[in-house]
Parts: structure tokens; sequence; C-alpha cells
């Protein structure tokens, strides 16, 4: 499994170079997350605020989506990502200088802007950087790497706060993506992208990302069950750092260990989650993975302490990173590459929609009625969700080669997509 990952990692030059931007970026972007989280709530004492700065950074990925996923199909990948990079250097190496809450706020939301931009194309782009029988491979290590630095990043972020402030970290995270567009230069343009989609008029585009969701089995059961998805993590990510400073007692590093307990578990289950695919059915994977969620988020809002919620949360990461992985296997090996990017793209959107409405709601139900009730709620939506992602992919396979592609093919556009 290890092996045959860290093989790929040294034979694909363009897919180790971006392996290696993702470290850096990955490791410093989960620094900067605790130390925005902190400066917003400790400046504020509401996790209304806290909703505030989570809508605030994805906010713009939904305009995106819904407005420009075109724009991920139709300009080069590699001219987006870098740029998205040189943005979010200016916001972190800016931020030192903002003085209140609000101002942390949009910068925050000028850096979601930019991530908007930078994940459909990475994942969009990834396929065409590793041979096809080792895409779920290549999606497994991406996903292990960003999931380490989650389980490190936080920890570290933490204890960086409590002794110096959140500055230090804004400005590691300000040239981590330096570092990155660097790295990326070095990937051929034509290797993220087979050639720039065609152009048929804007709003046909437009409609051509929706319309080829709506189309594709797998595509719809993403859709579907990560909605139902976000509106769980609406109220864990809100929550928890009031569940660690509160109901645990145990301050900025019990919030930082909980956030890296996170971490843990995902880069455990992206890790495993490529070997998984490639013996076993995506839908057996993809309902126990999302049930392992619901376990770990239900046995959390129970713990007694921090070390007891930390295990609970490892739980909880592992089933979301393996879910993850097949996420991305749904409409990378489902879209055309002159499609893939409106296909992430708009599905993105419509989970951040939820994600934003749910966060609206669990700020007001956290200061009303306590961390450990919305984490409670939050594992019996995440139990829904496996129960429909194992019914909806039921019967769709993973496997390189098995056709996939075709099955996923909408019927041909009449009118002139993530």
């Amino acid at each position: 499994m290890l092996n045959r990952q860290l093989k790929l990692f040294r034979d694909v030059q363009s897919f180790r170079l971006l392996a290696l931007a993702t470290v850096g970026s990955a490791f410093g972007t989960w620094l900067a997350f605790i130390a925005l989280t902190i400066d917003v709530y400790d400046q504020t004492d509401s996790a209304v605020w806290v909703s505030a700065l989570l809508i605030a950074d994805f906010l713009p990925a939904i305009l995106i989506g819904f407005l420009a996923g075109t724009l991920v199909d139709r300009l080069p990948r590699r001219r987006l990502m870098v740029a998205s990079d040189l943005i979010r250097f200016a916001v972190f190496a800016a931020l030192p200088f903002a003085d209140d809450a609000i101002a942390v706020i949009a910068l925050a939301a000028v850096a979601g802007f930019a991530t908007g931009f930078f994940r459909p194309a990475l994942y969009a782009g990834l396929p065409n950087l590793v041979p096809a029988e080792d895409l779920a491979q290549a999606n497994s290590l991406l996903q292990t790497i960003e999931n380490l630095a989650w389980a490190l990043g936080p920890v570290l972020g933490g204890i960086l706060v409590a002794a110096s402030g959140p500055d230090v970290a804004y400005g590691v995270n300000a040239m981590t993506f330096l570092v990155s567009a660097a790295l990326l230069t070095g990937i051929p343009v034509r290797l993220l992208q087979a050639a720039p989609a065609a152009n048929h008029g804007y709003w046909r585009d437009l409609t051509d990302g929706f319309r080829f969701v709506r189309d594709s089995r797998a595509l719809l059961t993403v859709l579907t069950v990560w909605n139902v998805i976000m509106l769980a993590s609406a109220g864990v990510n809100v929550s928890e750092v009031v569940l660690a400073k509160e109901a645990f007692d145990a301050g900025d590093f019990g919030y930082g260990l909980l956030v890296g307990a996170t971490g843990v578990g995902l880069a455990l289950g992206s890790l495993l989650a490529g070997s998984l695919l490639e013996h076993r059915a995506i839908a057996s994977v993809y309902g126990v993975s999302i049930a392992l969620v619901a376990l770990g988020i239900t046995a959390a809002a129970a713990s007694p302490n921090v070390w007891i919620g930390a295990l609970c949360v490892v739980v909880f990461g592992a089933g979301n990173g393996a879910a993850v992985v097949c996420n991305a296997l749904f409409v990378q090996r489902g879209a055309p590459d002159e499609m893939r990017g409106r296909a992430f793209t708009v599905l993105m959107s419509s989970n951040y929609v939820v994600l934003g409405l749910g966060m609206v709601a669990a700020g007001p139900m956290t200061d009303a009625f306590g961390s450990r009730t919305v984490w409670a709620i939050a594992g019996a939506l995440s139990a829904v969700a496996a129960v429909i992602g194992l019914l909806l992919a039921r019967g769709i396979s993973g496997h390189a080669g098995s056709g996939l592609e075709a099955t996923l093919q909408p019927e041909p556009v009449k009118t002139a997509r993530l």
C-alpha cells in the first residue's frame, strides 16, 4: 500500500511536485486555521463570530461554483493554482496588521476566494498526472499528506498561539504559499489539463455543469450524501472550540488536540482507502466510512474529558478520510477532463451552501444548548448520511477500467458542468 504510493511519488515527477507543494501549504494552513479561530473567539467570546469566520472562508467558493466554475475548465489550471497561492500569500502577510475581528474575517474571505479556485483545479488535473490504475493511490497519498498536516498543524498551532499569539502562525503560512507556487511552476501546463474546454457561451457552459451532476448517479450520490454530512460538519466545526475550552475545560491546547486528532484519523482513513477500494466495492467502503464518522462524533459528545474525546475524534476522522477519497474518485472517473472542473465546483458549492446554512444555525444552537448537544445532533445526521450513501452508491464501481466513465455519462445536452 504505502510502498506503491511512495513509488508513485518517486517515479512521477509532476505528481511529486504537486505532493510537495501540498505538504508545505497544508501544514501552514492548519497552523493558521487554529490562529484564526482562536484570534476571533478571543476577541469576541462568541461562537457566532466563529461561524462568521468559517462562513467567510468558504462563501467565495459558493459564488465560484455557481457563477464562475467554468473558468476551472477554460483557463490553464496551473495558472489558476499559482495565482491562488500568491493571493493567499498576500492575505496571510497582511493578517498580522488586522486589528479587529471584522478585518480578520474580511481577509479570510479573500483567502477563501483563492482556495475556491485552487482545490477544484488541483483535483480536476490530478487524473492527467498519473496512470488510471494509480488514481486511487494518488488521491490516497495527497489526502494523507493533507490529513497529516491536519493532525500535526493544529497541535503545533495551539502551542504556538498560546506562546506567542497568532501573528507568527500567519507569517509561517504566508511563506508556505510562496513555496507551493514555486513548486507548481515546475509542472508543465499540458499535464494538468488535456486542453481548455471549448467556450459555448457563459450560460450554456454553466448549465452544462449542473446538468452533468444531475444526470450522473455517482455525482448525485456525492451531492446528496455530502450535503447531509455538511450539516453535521457545521455543528462540529462551530462548536469544537467551545467543546474543548468549556465542556472539556482544556483551553487552547485542548482545541488544537481535538482538531489534530481529527487529522490523525483522516490520515489513517485516507492512507487505507486506496487499498480498500482496490479490493472492495466502493459502496461498502463509502457506507462504512460514513458510519465511522457517526460513531466517532456521537462518542465524542459523551466523552468525559478531552483525551477520550480525542480518541473518539480519531475514529470520526478515519471515516471522513476514507469517504473523501471515494468522493474524489466518483468525480474524477465519472467526468471527462473538459467537464471535471465544473463538476467539482458545482458539488463544492452545493456542499458549502448547506454548510453555511448549518453554521448560521450552529452558532446560536451552541450558545443556547451547549456543544455536547450540537455534537450529538451531528452524529445522528452522519448516521443518516451513511445509510443514504450505502443505498445510492450500490452498484457503482470505483475501479480503474471498470467502465465507470461510461456509466456516468449523461444524456446529450440538447441546449446550448465542479
